[in-house]
């Protein structure tokens, strides 16, 4: 998931915003400061235009609390502060998604120029001396522990943003951020504009699905088109018999966007190390560990390195399965090629475990899928989840509203399946959140790449239901955690190194019959039998350690480029620091650097998601231990975890649950089963 945790994240919604009456709460004046939103498709102008209007009022609004006179307080002085941080939330939300999902460049780039402008604007404020001292002079004493909390954070986020250098130096520091946000705007432009093609004959789609085959169709030239999107590279680099066709897509795949991002990234790591320095930091990664619950290089580098040597057994004992069934099938092989791993793995699924993914597929069609996972939100967590009929910005959108007990809760789109110029990958975004006795409810998006339709048209793989799983455990834990005192505490606003965990616990239910039992149908309406559910769970531990290595060795790059000084040779660093975990080794043709977005929208940080992936295992083990249907559980999880937003550190929410602090022993068990 990518999103700005500075700020809550709102966007586009069906709703206008109307005048605050005199019995609304609060927080409605700021939503109704927001105006109409642009619900369906605006052009370029329109999207300016509201650009326009939104920074005008989030600069009257920093004008009148820099000049804010009398005493410092909660109620004038935060109350103010946190509604132009809900402000600056709704415009990067809003043109987050005009950015990722409009269908001309003119829209997206109308998109992505506002979130440069608002991204300077808050680094501007983050710089006030003014809006500094007046927070600083507030007397919390009194408040309760969630304001005093939130008090103590945005102090923080001030000193940490260098509030305290003199104005010059100030200036200079909020050049380098202006900078850094225009050249991040450009280098994730690239990557959706990076897209890539290659026509092949038809001989060479032996071995994928009869339903893919049957979506493409050859040209008038006899040839069939294969892109990059993930509906086409997931299948062919899975099933595709041809060495060829996988070697050839893995190429274009790994080259999207280069070489032009090559300079793009270059110029951010070095403005990064710039704006380090000039905080007083070592590096830049030393700065934006500061305030996560991995708080240093050092601990993120132990991190990896005790998951490593968990994970390594398992993965050694992968690549032993992987590269036997490579050797019958090519006999005399004596390693595994970088565009061979995802066709081995349901190969070896086969041999080893009786489990074949294609028989799997079948049962995955994705308007299926879409409603039992909607089903499953609605029994574990008591909640009734209906259409929601409102203007779209494209007709593939589908529209929902969730209420609890008949109360409104929170609403929110999914835009599902690919089209030209879209996000190329899946993520939730915090449209809104909710406001404490007040009429807006959180609303967010899920923006992903899934296959279209019925047992036809949008047959899904099995792990296209765990991601489309873990998007939606974003969703849930926006709205269940999106109704605070403050905006800036609403929703999913735990540290970032957190942010991930409850979408990876909940990944676990796509193992489980009684959860896959209801929606998991055959095109004859026949469940996915228990037998072949109980296969998949043996097959699940399977290439576990060799994907977590890979997975290390990406946040080895993301650590590694933000405290070494930038290399001459991008590609050839980011292949070496991959391969410091990754047991496959990466092939010079490989330029993933310059489409690991994370590298804008997480920097050094892409560790969270290993950190993420331990706590959630950790939280799981209430859920093995009690049933992954027990209301009183998932109730206890809802209400101390997801329902708490940002308004306690993370390490809390998870011992309130567990009972205990986080270990990493659940994680090392699961390692354990897969080096069996």
């Amino acid at each position: 998931m990518r999103t700005e945790l500075a700020g809550i994240l709102l966007a586009a919604t069906a709703l206008t915003a109307t005048s605050a009456s005199a019995k609304d709460a609060p927080g409605d004046a700021v939503v109704a400061a927001m105006g109409p939103i642009l619900a369906t498709a605006p052009d370029a102008a329109a999207i300016d235009a509201k650009c326009d209007s939104l920074v005008a009022e989030i600069q009257r609004r920093v004008t009148e609390l820099e000049g804010e006179t009398g005493p410092a307080s909660v109620g004038t002085t935060l109350t103010r502060f946190d509604a132009i941080t809900a402000l600056l939330g709704g415009g990067s939300g809003e043109f987050t998604l005009y950015q990722q999902v409009m269908a001309d460049d003119a829209r997206r780039n109308a998109g992505g120029a506002c979130q440069v402008r608002l991204s300077g604007i808050s680094s501007k404020i983050g710089l006030s001396r003014p809006i500094y001292d007046r927070l600083k002079a507030i007397d919390a004493s009194g408040e309760d522990a969630q304001t005093r909390y939130y008090l103590k954070q945005a102090l923080a986020n001030f000193e940490r943003s260098g509030v305290a250098l003199d104005d010059a130096q100030r200036a200079e520091v909020q050049a380098l951020q202006e900078k850094i946000a225009q050249v991040g705007n450009d280098f994730d432009a690239n990557i959706a504009a990076g897209e890539k093609s290659l026509k092949v004959a038809p001989s060479e789609l032996a071995g994928l699905p009869q339903d893919w085959i049957d979506a493409h169709k050859p040209g008038a030239d006899g040839m069939v088109t294969i892109t990059t999107a993930t509906p086409d590279y997931s299948p062919v680099m899975s099933y595709a018999k041809s060495d060829t066709l996988r070697h050839d897509l893995s190429v274009i795949y790994n080259q999207r966007a280069w070489p032009a991002n090559d300079d793009k990234l270059r110029q951010l790591l070095e403005l990064r190390q710039q704006l380090a320095e000039k905080l007083g930091r070592r590096n830049y990664a030393q700065l934006v560990l500061e305030d996560k619950m991995v708080n240093t290089p050092q601990k993120v580098e132990t991190l990896l390195q005790d998951m490593a040597d968990a994970a390594r057994p398992a993965a050694e004992g992968d690549y032993a399965k992987n590269l036997k069934v490579l050797q019958e099938l090519r006999p005399g092989a004596t390693d595994i090629r970088f565009w061979e791993t995802g066709w081995l793995a349901p190969i070896v699924q086969q041999r080893y475990y009786d489990y074949d993914p294609q028989e799997a597929r079948k049962y995955f069609a994705y308007n299926d899928v879409r409603d039992g996972i909607l089903k499953l939100a609605e029994d574990l967590f008591g909640v009734t989840i209906t259409p929601w009929k409102t203007p779209v910005w494209d007709k593939q959108i589908e529209t929902y509203e969730v209420r609890d007990h008949g109360k409104l809760i929170g609403r929110f789109y999914f835009d599902s399946h690919p089209r030209p110029g879209k996000y190329s990958h899946a993520n939730m975004i915090p449209l809104r959140p909710g406001v404490v006795g007040g009429k807006s409810v959180p609303l967010g998006a899920l923006v992903m790449n899934l296959p279209q339709g019925d047992h036809t048209t949008g047959l899904m793989e099995h792990q296209d239901v765990e991601t489309f799983l873990h998007e939606f455990g974003h969703m849930l834990h926006h709205i269940f955690g999106g109704t605070q005192r403050w905006f800036a505490q609403s929703g999913v606003a735990t540290e970032w190194d957190f942010v991930e965990a409850p979408s990876q616990m909940l990944e676990n239910w796509v193992y489980d019959y009684d959860t896959l039992a209801k929606f998991a149908k055959d095109k004859d309406g026949n469940p996915i039998p228990r037998d072949l559910v109980e296969k998949m769970n043996r097959a699940r531990y399977f290439n576990l350690g060799f994907g977590d290595m890979r997975q290390l060795g990406y946040s080895n790059i993301s650590l590694e480029l933000h405290q070494e000084p930038v290399p001459e040779n991008l590609g050839q660093a980011a292949r070496y620091y991959r391969g410091a975990f990754d047991l496959i080794p990466t092939p010079d043709f490989v330029q993933m650097q310059d489409s690991f977005g994370h590298l804008n929208g997480y920097s050094a940080i892409y560790y969270t998601y290993r950190w993420s992936k331990v706590i959630a295992d950790d939280l799981f083990t209430r859920f093995e231990k009690d049933g992954l249907r027990d209301p009183e559980t998932a109730k206890e999880y809802r209400e101390r975890v997801l329902a708490k937003g940002g308004t306690e550190p993370a390490a809390q929410l998870v011992k309130d649950f567990l009972g205990r602090d986080i270990s990493l022993d659940a994680y090392r068990a699961d390692m354990a089963k897969a080096a069996q």
